[in-house]
């Protein structure tokens, strides 16, 4: 989904010091996201809004830890509040709440009655840890996938070896999102999701199927758009206006969901502060 001038102009920041750095009206959507700070201890030192700027300047510039620049709290102080913040859920938990303000802003139902899932394979880097080969895209890394809302709002996260096939990774994924969306009455997926072991992930929905598989039309030849499964696409294409989901440089799969769900909660949370429709 490459940008076009409407979009450019839309996005674009006073001057390029500040390109990274949230506006008062994209605070005022995340402020309330944010922990605050704990009646025990020293009182807090450090701007929360200035320690979330260096956060997400990180998955939008692909830089490391030690090269956050200066103007923001040391890199020490954004690691130990990012750490703090991915192992206390606050990351699973905003994308929940994007999605809620997102659906109401597009006049829709709060809880989603529909979703999609599918799954994409990035490269991992020298820093070792679990990778695994995916034969149908020929790269060796890391698969992550998501399950969306029938706006493309994502749900769930879920990231393992690009080895573990679709049918095999849908327990990953499946379950989870339907905890988050128990009226979920129908679920798009493609054709590697069919099998017993997707249907076995479902079998607590009772025993109307919900799993539609999508099939790309057998004459059609290079890339088409499916039915409903282009929400996922779209959001794989929100995530990847983000340098760091190009590829996965965590040594260990726990910490990638993370930087996804920041690059996808990016792209909604300017649109929100906007109240522009997804």
């Amino acid at each position: 989904m490459p940008w076009k001038k409407a979009g450019r102009e839309l996005y674009k920041r006073p001057d390029n010091h500040t390109q990274c750095d949230l506006t008062d009206a994209e605070w005022a959507v995340l402020e309330p996201l944010v922990p605050k700070r704990g009646r025990m201890g020293r009182p807090r030192a450090t701007d929360p809004r200035r320690v979330f700027d260096a956060v997400q300047y990180m998955p939008r510039t692909g830089c490391q830890w030690r090269m956050i620049p200066a103007c923001y709290p040391p890199f020490t102080t954004v690691q130990h509040h990012f750490h703090a913040w991915r192992d206390s859920g606050v990351f699973g938990n905003m994308p929940d709440a994007l999605r809620g303000m997102a659906r109401d802003l597009a006049e829709r139902a709060a809880e989603p009655t529909a979703a999609a899932v599918d799954s994409r394979t990035v490269k991992t880097t020298g820093s070792g840890g679990p990778a695994g080969y995916d034969a149908g895209k020929r790269i060796k890394g890391r698969k992550r996938r998501i399950a969306t809302d029938a706006g493309g709002f994502p749900v769930t996260v879920a990231v393992h070896e690009a080895s573990v096939q679709d049918r095999d990774g849908a327990p990953a994924v499946i379950p989870a999102m339907l905890e988050k969306a128990p009226q979920v009455a129908e679920l798009w997926a493609d054709g590697g999701y069919a099998g017993p072991k997707p249907e076995r992930a479902l079998k607590d929905r009772g025993p109307e199927p919900i799993l539609s598989i999508i099939h790309k039309p057998g004459e059609t030849k290079g890339f088409t758009v499916l039915y409903r499964r282009w929400v996922v696409e779209r959001a794989f294409a929100w995530m990847s206006r983000c340098r760091r989901p190009a590829k996965d440089f965590e040594r260990t799969p726990a910490g990638s969901p993370a930087w996804a769900q920041l690059a996808a909660c990016r792209f909604l949370m300017r649109r929100i502060a906007r109240g522009i429709t997804p």
